[in-house]
């Protein structure tokens, strides 16, 4: 990408939201106690497997793929399986002509993931995830499913463990690869407990967040349900063909290529003024360090060295505190 762009802030354009949202009726009691939560054990030894859908209740695409897992009558050949639908307070207020006033209530329930804030208890994102954190800190394995709040392709976040990365070459899919140690404002559930430890404590644990597109673009259901698939075989708690028998249709092909992106720091908004200079959806490569990409309450924010790739900017959520863009190294896997 040339280096030379207009430095001019570019405004937040509204997006068409094509993606329905799923009726969950039947599925919302689930049968564990837990609102909203599944979970089927095969009477086998194997993993604790756990998928989670609607960390933000605007990010439709997972709900979608557990709802076709119920629905399939999906379950585990060995060891366990947990399907998690998780702020349905905030999936309640979904209106997709305001999609972004429902990515939560009270706070962002995927940075409230230590325990001294889940103990507080002080908001419904805090008292929702003690309720979900009984189930998280039991699984082995853990996929995690959002979407963006730009259009962009797929991303696959991995954390800083090497164990992670080396599942998501295993799985062959999304193209991009995000191997990043997490935001300043809170943990997230994929990097909870166990699944936070590094490779020589944290055991057989694997944990994965997939950024599947934009909220409301109908590839993005496509997206979640593809990795659904892949993680569950991967997991060993179904094989292949019975995924396959269940859920047909379901499996993409694999990406041609796969880049593992090194975040080497965000960009963190002073106030909502914050601007990018272009409409950048993320994954642009700038070759010079120096270039101009935003600006910051004034202050010009360029990027930091050669080559270095836009990790899922958007100013939708811009205020002081919050990460807009984050920069990466990309690398061949």
């Amino acid at each position: 990408m040339s280096s030379s762009i207009e430095n001019t802030p570019c405004a937040v354009q509204p997006l068409a939201f094509e993606l329905p949202a799923p009726d969950i009726t039947a599925w919302r009691a689930g049968n564990t106690g837990t609102e909203g939560v599944w979970h089927f054990d095969s009477g086998l030894p194997g993993r604790h497997v756990m998928v989670s859908a609607l960390v933000h209740g605007n990010e439709l695409c997972g709900a979608w793929a557990l709802k076709g897992l119920l629905e399939a009558g999906v379950r585990p050949q060995q060891g366990t399986l947990t399907l998690a639908f998780c702020n349905l307070d905030a999936f309640d207020r979904f209106d997709p002509r305001h999609h972004d006033a429902s990515r939560f209530t009270d706070e962002d329930l995927n940075r409230q993931w230590l325990d001294a804030r889940i103990d507080a208890g002080d908001t419904r994102e805090r008292r929702r995830a003690a309720a979900l954190r009984p189930f998280v800190a039991r699984a082995d394995w853990l996929l995690d499913i959002h979407s963006m709040h730009e259009p962009s392709a797929p991303l696959l976040l991995t954390g800083m463990q090497p164990r992670n990365l080396e599942l998501a070459r295993a799985l062959r899919t999304p193209e991009h690869i995000v191997v990043d140690a997490g935001h300043q404002d809170g943990v997230r559930m994929r990097d909870y407990g166990r699944f936070g430890l590094p490779d020589a404590q944290g055991g057989d644990t694997r944990s994965l967040l997939v950024e599947c597109g934009f909220h409301g673009d109908p590839a993005s259901r496509a997206v979640a349900q593809d990795l659904c698939v892949r993680f569950l075989e991967q997991s060993g708690v179904l094989c292949p063909e019975s995924l396959a028998q269940l859920v047909p249709g379901w499996r993409l092909p694999d990406a041609p290529q796969q880049w593992a992106l090194e975040v080497t720091g965000p960009v963190v908004a002073t106030s909502s003024a914050f601007r990018f200079v272009a409409p950048y959806t993320g994954l642009e490569l700038f070759e010079k360090a120096g270039t101009v990409i935003g600006d910051n309450d004034g202050v010009p924010v360029v990027t930091p060295y050669d080559n270095c790739v836009l990790v899922m900017p958007s100013v939708r959520q811009a205020r002081a505190g919050v990460t807009v863009v984050r920069f990466a190294r990309r690398t061949a896997l």
